[in-house]
């Protein structure tokens, strides 16, 4: 079966996005490693889906599935890109867009030049609820946590979900920090039931953060929304950040507001590389 798709990228974090309101497939996890694989497939970090919603106010569902297959609740670089594809296929003529995801309601705005806002929802920050469990006899919400990771001693790092989980550390210099090999480590550390994405954080200034992330079920990729976001919500709980932040990854740089209580608001761009046809 041959399906179409684009090709897109929200800072270097690539997609492949697939429409299937106007097309009809189904996409096993091995299918998903073969498409993802970036000498035999299409390569992406992640696969998007969009699919007719199942409730009645939105306009859109939007699945995200990692390149190792396993389908995860939310990618906010993903998410622009979402709703660049929709309205450039003219799914919808609406700049304005509301989708369901694994883990609640977005709602996307299309800026006139091409760049989206994303209102991510509020932080979730109550440890079991991350999901987080501390290693501590405290198992009540804080602004961070230590941990143990062999080979690392003990770790500070920040616990936040944004529809998906992230550990937040804080870095002396980004270029230096031990993305690769802690990272791992991080990600499948036993304080998280369902795995986390590891971001580690430079503060430049309480306006001006740096952020690595390794990505849970992909490794480290170019860039993270909803890892920019919650690196900006540990950022303030820890009473470092003020309430809107530049947040540069290596693909370029995303703006984050929270105004401490409320939802994220994510602002960036988004590019479409080339529409292609693939068998299946």
């Amino acid at each position: 079966m041959w399906i179409k798709f684009n090709k897109m990228h929200g800072l270097g974090n690539d997609f492949m996005v697939v429409d299937l309101v106007t097309q009809h497939a189904y996409l096993t996890p091995m299918q998903i490693r073969h498409l993802a694989d970036r000498n035999f497939g299409v390569g992406f970090d992640q696969l998007l889906l969009v699919e007719v919603p199942t409730q009645p106010d939105v306009d859109f569902k939007y699945r995200i599935f990692n390149s190792d297959g396993s389908e995860v609740e939310n990618c906010g670089n993903g998410a622009r890109c979402f709703a660049r594809f929709v309205y450039e296929q003219k799914l919808i003529g609406r700049r304005n867009i509301r989708v369901e995801t694994a883990s609640g309601n977005m709602h996307l705005e299309l800026t006139p030049d091409n760049d989206v806002i994303v209102n991510m929802g509020p932080p979730i920050l109550v440890p079991a609820d991350v999901p987080f469990v501390p290693e501590s006899a405290n198992k009540e919400q804080a602004a961070s946590y230590k941990i143990d990771v062999a080979g690392h001693g003990s770790i500070e790092l920040g616990a936040v979900s944004m529809g998906n989980p992230h550990g937040v550390i804080l870095v002396d210099d980004i270029d230096t920090a031990p993305v690769e090999t802690l990272g791992p480590l991080i990600e499948a550390h036993s304080s998280f039931p369902q795995k986390v994405n590891a971001g580690f954080m430079q503060v430049i200034n309480r306006n001006h953060v740096k952020l690595r992330v390794f990505e849970r079920g992909v490794g480290e990729t170019k860039a993270c929304g909803t890892g920019a976001c919650g690196a900006v919500v540990s950022g303030i709980l820890r009473g470092l950040l003020e309430p809107k932040v530049q947040v540069d990854l290596p693909g370029g740089s995303l703006t984050i507001e929270w105004d401490g209580k409320g939802d994220v608001i994510m602002t960036g761009p988004t590019s479409n590389v080339f529409e292609g046809r693939v068998n299946i």
